[in-house]
């Protein structure tokens, strides 16, 4: 862990960006290209879960992997340049790095697909993890010695205290700061333009 190097993990969507145009405008395309019926509008108020997870309400569980394919494979082309960063996010990623600390993404996103929104929006985290949910996310933050992990889903919250670091939610996705609480959240944020100042106390205090 390199002594006392502050490491923080943030999800990504939702989190850092603000994914659902992209998704919605994807969904939309998959439907168009696939002929199948897709709720984009509903879609888009559940993310956070893994991409089969969502395509199994609308297609045939024996035909999800190939679809989740075709979907990772549409989605640069229609979904970075219409998605936009949070609030605050790259404020935060700064912070982290301002005070000496290591920043990290953990996310269910298909992972090349989350370094091109990175890249696009100019926040450059030191290490990029794709592929993992909820509890999954344990084994990469603790792998790096995170002490805090950022997300807005019950998930991240689960994620966060599996691996031993400090929940820190922000109710800019889809659940609320009573589900967070609920779930074992530390800290509730209601976005990440807080988190800089949540972060020089949290320095400063004392700790056992």
């Amino acid at each position: 862990m390199g002594g006392m190097t502050l490491t923080v993990g943030f999800d990504l969507d939702m989190t850092l960006i603000d994914s659902r145009p992209g998704i919605r405008a994807c969904y939309l395309a998959l439907a168009e290209r696939t002929g199948t019926y897709i709720d984009a509008d509903l879609a888009v108020t559940r993310l956070g879960p893994p991409l089969v997870e969502e395509l199994i309400n609308w297609f045939p569980e024996h035909e999800v992997p190939a679809i989740a394919d075709l979907y990772r494979e549409m989605y640069p082309a229609i979904a970075i340049a219409a998605t936009p960063a949070m609030q605050g996010a790259r404020e935060a990623v700064g912070a982290v790095r301002a005070a000496g600390g290591r920043t990290m993404v953990v996310t269910a996103k298909y992972e090349p697909n989350a370094k091109l929104h990175l890249n696009h929006l100019g926040i450059e985290p030191d290490v990029v993890v794709g592929d993992l949910w909820a509890e999954q996310k344990a084994a990469a933050l603790r792998e790096h010695g995170a002490a805090v992990y950022v997300g807005d889903h019950v998930g991240d919250v689960r994620g966060a205290r599996m691996a031993g670091a400090l929940s820190v939610a922000v109710v800019t996705g889809p659940c609320d700061g009573d589900e967070l609480r609920a779930a074992g959240a530390d800290v509730v944020l209601d976005d990440l333009a807080a988190f800089p100042s949540w972060l020089a106390g949290y320095r400063a205090a004392p700790r056992a």
